[in-house]
């Protein structure tokens, strides 16, 4: 093999792996690290994690407070109440998710889990969680860091850890106080973690009820509230070679049925066979089409149907308030994902899991109540309950879609 084509080779190999592209970010992090010699500013640097620690966090977080202290106790006192909120919202989301997958399957979500490089493989995805995840920690962490300044509970240290791709914040409180403290204001320092990150993806939220593009995560009755419903998607493009260039579909034709299923939104094309023959409506000058169009096999997922064409993804809803004008794509993008992550980091960190802050919140309401051994008993069961559920909406997207990635 000539030279530049075995170097070709090596770059494609590179660029189209995200896994060797996150390795070799990582590794650049790292050696750029070491050479501004980062580790004097208290920032701990290993082959595998980056963390960082500053003991001045609670004098920053006291003199916030000293300027918000009322407001900071209203949110304190709502969070211990949104905590019981959102953990019901999570079982109540996933329970009925899992069901939807036996009684009603084109209502059943898909979930994964976001890990980049994995689950995140196009270059943009990952740039777009990098960024929102820092954001979102940063607010978290602090909520947690200021409510416990308001209930007189020292933070020892705060900072963030780095693992190759994966973020987490942190606060330290010193572990005696926090667990001398009423339970009343244990609970208001957990749940505000998670309650900042809802309220700041409500606001965010909002905001973005302006941008067609939020019409893609936005469900039923708040879309038809807030945008007005499309014809169809409208065809951007035809894929040459195609089923759809076969049938004869045409840029500007706007899709309205694929298969017996309406087409309302890019998002909602249903699940198609390779090789089969689908039936599909469109609008072409305003009147209706119909084509018989062969399933081509998606070359990035193998076993992914694809009619052939390329689609209008963000013009399809058109905002009822719409006096934000968004013509910056990548903006759009990335205020979405600001979104999602802060929303579902939010709701599914209030889980009763051992590692997230749902564990604590249910721990500290029986703890003291009951035996330590009866306590750790219960919570041992709510944690497999918990895990069993989550796991199942996992599963069941594997077995509707198998590992589909973003």
């Amino acid at each position: 093999m000539p030279p530049n084509k075995k170097i070709g080779t090596a770059m494609d190999i590179i660029t189209e792996n995200p896994i060797i592209l996150v390795l070799i970010g990582w590794a650049a992090a790292l050696g750029v690290a070491k050479a501004l010699r980062l580790d004097r500013y208290g920032l701990e640097i290993k082959p595998y994690s980056m963390v960082y620690r500053n003991g001045g966090v609670y004098s920053v977080l006291q003199r916030i407070l000293s300027r918000t202290r009322r407001g900071i106790r209203v949110f304190a006192d709502t969070s211990v109440v949104s905590g019981f909120l959102m953990m019901g919202f999570a079982f109540w989301f996933l329970a009925s998710n899992a069901a939807n997958f036996f009684v009603a399957e084109t209502e059943f979500s898909e979930l994964t889990i976001l890990i980049p490089g994995v689950t995140l493989t196009s270059g943009p995805a990952i740039a777009y969680f990098l960024l929102s995840i820092p954001v979102v920690l940063v607010i978290h962490e602090g909520a947690h860091g200021i409510v416990a300044a308001l209930e007189r509970i020292r933070i020892k240290t705060g900072g963030f850890a780095v693992f190759v791709a994966l973020f987490a914040g942190f606060v330290e409180p010193d572990e005696e106080e926090f667990n001398k403290a009423k339970r009343i204001s244990r609970l208001r320092v957990i749940g505000a973690g998670a309650t900042s990150n809802v309220l700041f993806a409500m606001v965010l939220g909002a905001i973005l009820l302006t941008n067609p593009l939020f019409a893609i995560v936005l469900p039923e009755p708040l879309l038809g509230a807030f945008y007005e419903e499309p014809a169809g998607v409208t065809v951007l493009g035809i894929i040459p070679g195609s089923g759809a260039e076969e049938a004869g579909l045409q840029p500007g034709d706007i899709i309205t049925e694929v298969d017996g299923t309406p087409i309302r939104g890019a998002g909602l094309f249903p699940p198609l066979e390779p090789g089969s023959t689908v039936g599909v409506g469109a609008l072409r000058d305003g009147g209706p089409v119909s084509f018989q169009v062969v399933v081509t096999e998606s070359p990035d997922e193998p076993g992914r149907g694809l009619v052939g064409i390329t689609r209008d993804n963000t013009a399809s809803y058109r905002p009822v308030l719409d006096f934000i004008q968004w013509d910056n794509h990548a903006v759009s993008m990335f205020l979405l994902w600001l979104w999602m992550i802060s929303f579902f980091i939010g709701i599914i960190n209030m889980l009763p899991l051992p590692i997230l802050d749902g564990g604590k919140f249910i721990h500290i309401i029986m703890d003291g109540r009951l035996p330590e051994r009866t306590v750790n008993g219960i919570m041992w069961g709510i944690y497999a309950f918990t895990f069993v559920l989550f796991g199942m909406n996992i599963a069941l997207s594997y077995v509707k879609s198998g590992w589909f990635t973003i």
